[in-house]
């Protein structure tokens, strides 16, 4: 069995996340479908984490790419997190994430039954193949379409009450009835997948899991089973009994079990070396483990919001987190504070310096770097 370093294979996982060396300019689609997604709750945080991944990359070559040449989608991947996808990707996402067990908050049989949530998510395709539609007017024409008992509101909401068929976007959304449109103003729209992708259809499930489950450990391995069950939210059986359909190697790092697809056990020799600024939910420290290697000591107390990765962007050093990181805006000028837990060196003082103009110049920013401690808590 083929026994592995800590560094062996942080250094594997940076260069398939073009971390180590930026993929060249124009490989965004390509660099979101390597990381099996980008996380884009927080919409800056997706446009720099993927500028950091491919050169010459900004926020508008990111928007260009979603909104105008649609090589990206906005919509929900793992964990029913909003994500930026790959647009070629969505048949294998959509084909694998109706074949997982939907997590318990989405088990509202109080709200719909499953012959409901059907009608639902039915009505909601037919209703988006004309156009982007708000969350009002999609309300309009799911109760045309399926009866007024899917306009009840009667779903708890931040202040006040939701719609009886929104318990149903996630269920329409893995089964690729509809995606994220772009805003109109400041309100979000939804719209058909078939608009980023003509011809639009899921995968068979089990093709498309096993598919995602080598992508999976092609970006992120070696792992486990409850590895994956955590990054996808789902049953740690279910996800054990994956595993032990699909043709994975067993490797050991530094003793510790962990599988890769057949095959896939070349890893770097050399050592890890650089140093990184990565955002909120960056999907490079929320899919690596075993966490404790990744977070160790000061920086799991630290960085780690409730024992919960992406909760803090981060300082990444060679193979390990080292700082929290926040940046504040105004206008063009970015005040980026740094809170290093370890002493930097002058050759990672200027690794830092040149990290800080990067992210400037991803975020079409002029930044300036102040160190000291971060007072602001963990993102929600």
């Amino acid at each position: 069995m083929t026994d592995l370093t800590w560094a062996q294979v942080c250094a594997r996982r940076l260069e398939r996340h073009s971390l180590q060396a930026p993929a060249p300019a124009g490989q965004l689609a390509t660099v979101a479908s390597a990381m099996c997604g980008v996380h884009a709750q927080v919409i800056s945080a997706a446009e720099l984490s993927l500028g950091l991944r491919v050169a010459d990359a900004t926020r508008t070559t990111v928007r260009r790419a979603l909104w105008t040449d649609r090589t990206l989608v906005k919509t929900r991947g793992p964990r029913g997190t909003v994500h930026l996808l790959a647009a070629t990707d969505l048949p294998l996402w959509t084909g694998a994430l109706s074949a997982v067990p939907p997590p318990p908050y989405e088990q509202n049989r109080e709200l719909l039954t499953p012959d409901q949530t059907d009608q639902v998510v039915t009505a909601i395709a037919d209703a988006l193949l004309d156009g982007d539609l708000t969350t009002e007017e999609l309300t309009d024409q799911v109760t045309a379409r399926t009866g007024p008992w899917a306009g009840d509101r009667v779903m708890d909401a931040f202040q006040g009450k939701w719609p009886r068929w929104i318990a149903a976007m996630g269920a329409a959304t893995r089964r690729g009835a509809m995606c994220y449109g772009p805003n109109r103003g400041r309100t979000t729209t939804y719209t058909s997948p078939a608009r980023w992708l003509p011809g639009f259809a899921p995968m068979d499930s089990q093709a498309a899991l096993a598919e995602l489950v080598r992508r999976y450990l092609h970006a992120y391995g070696p792992a486990t089973p409850a590895h994956l069950a955590q990054w996808l939210a789902a049953p740690k059986r279910w996800a054990q009994e994956l595993f032990d359909s699909l043709d994975l190697e067993q490797v050991t790092v530094d003793g510790k079990l962990g599988y890769v697809v057949a095959g896939d056990t070349d890893f770097p020799t050399d050592t890890v070396s650089g140093l990184w600024l990565l955002p909120y939910f960056e999907a490079y420290t929320i899919g690596c483990h075993p966490r404790e290697r990744l977070f160790p000591g000061l920086a799991g107390q630290r960085a780690l919001g409730g024992g919960q990765a992406g909760s803090y962007p981060v300082l990444l050093v060679d193979d390990t987190v080292a700082g929290v990181w926040h940046q504040r805006r105004s206008g063009r000028r970015l005040t980026i504070t740094v809170e290093p837990l370890i002493q930097l060196d002058a050759a990672r003082k200027r690794a830092l310096d040149e990290q800080v103009e990067r992210v400037g110049q991803i975020l079409e920013g002029t930044p300036s770097l102040a160190i000291g401690r971060i007072h602001i808590g963990p993102h929600a």
